[in-house]
């Protein structure tokens, strides 16, 4: 005779996993948006270090980051 609780388990897994599955489009946006500010923003500061400059290019890498990561978020949430 199957034990009632093994079938509440099993349903439980299996919206778990369909859960995660439908979430994984709006972390991909999320981390591409941190990603792209981040790397954006560490090669604006490198090269306003290179360059001895005020931090004009650390504020346009953060600033095309932030661009770049919002439109990658719009394409996800859009379906663009």
């Amino acid at each position: 005779m199957p034990d009632p609780s093994d079938h509440f388990l099993a349903r439980s897994l299996q919206a778990l996993q369909d859960n995660v599955r439908r979430s994984g489009p709006a972390a991909t946006a999320g981390y591409a948006l941190i990603g792209a500010i981040l790397l954006l923003g560490g090669v604006g500061h490198l090269v306003d270090r290179w360059a001895a400059t005020s931090p004009w290019f650390l504020l346009t890498g953060l600033l095309v980051g932030l661009v770049v990561g919002f439109y990658q978020l719009a394409k996800t949430v859009w379906k663009i």
